[in-house]
């Protein structure tokens, strides 16, 4: 893989959660990822990737995770649940909470008619439309990484450095 060699060894050591409801998607990643170096973590909702996020002991660099995901099953709405299912943008909001100076990566494989449907404009938030191809993906892991590791406050208020470099 060319694009290993590319990637300087503390960007690849980093841990990236990756959130996908497509089990081809999560294994497609996880191979692209760790054959570059990288640790990863894999949820296949956001009820997981919530739980990944207040559990696991060591550091979580990246969320890499599917803009739209469906629930898993039947579930109760409640207050008390710390682990609601939600959608990509809200899960991103909710993990950079627990974790702060967390990076975000949105993924879509409908990304106009997603990103309007939830009210994300163009520039907020670095975006992979899927399909994608293994340089595109490692190149804008890397690019996300190399940047100050406040893209998202807490109150949800997203910042992409460049629209046109961080919106695929």
């Amino acid at each position: 893989m060319s694009g290993a060699q590319n990637i300087p060894h503390t960007t690849a050591s980093a841990t990236i959660l990756v959130v996908d409801d497509e089990p081809s998607i999560l294994k497609l990643c996880k191979t692209l990822l760790e054959g570059s170096g990288f640790t990863v973590l894999q949820a296949e909702g956001s009820s997981d990737a919530l739980r990944i996020c207040a559990e696991h002991k060591g550091p979580i660099d990246l969320l890499l995770t599917d803009l739209i995901l469906p629930p898993p099953g039947f579930q109760i709405a409640s207050s008390s649940n710390p682990f609601p299912h939600v959608h990509g943008l809200e899960l991103a909001v909710r993990a950079a909470t627990i974790r702060k100076g967390l990076h975000v990566i949105l993924m879509s494989g409908n990304p106009d008619k997603d990103l309007a449907s939830r009210g994300i404009k163009r520039g907020m938030l670095p975006f992979l439309g899927k399909p994608f191809e293994q340089e595109r993906l490692l190149h804008l892991v890397q690019d996300v990484l190399a940047q100050p590791a406040s893209l998202m406050d807490v109150s949800g208020q997203a910042k992409a450095a460049n629209d046109e470099e961080w919106f695929g």
